[in-house]
């Protein structure tokens, strides 16, 4: 008897949406020569491209956001130490 393992493909992105749009993008053709001579998917570079820029805005805006709070957090322990300093076996 054959045991069939079946793997649940698992959305660990919210980003992800699992559907695909199509779209019309503008590209520099050297740019589009070199990644088919590589037999890179556009597709899936140009996704992955975003993915990493929406990231690291979303990075940027929460540091922007929180400035204020983690510069007030800085200040404190810089005036009082670590919190429960004594009790760190390092």
């Amino acid at each position: 008897m054959r045991t069939r393992i079946v793997y649940a493909r698992m959305k660990h992105d919210n980003l992800m949406s699992g559907k695909r749009k199509p779209l019309n993008v503008t590209i520099d053709t050297g740019i589009v020569q070199a990644a088919r001579d590589a037999g890179l998917n556009l597709s899936k570079v140009s996704e992955a491209g975003l993915i990493e820029a929406i990231r690291h805005e979303n990075e940027r805006r929460w540091h922007e956001e929180n400035h204020a709070a983690l510069d007030s957090s800085n200040r404190w322990v810089e005036r009082n130490g670590l919190p429960f300093a004594k009790h760190r076996p390092f």
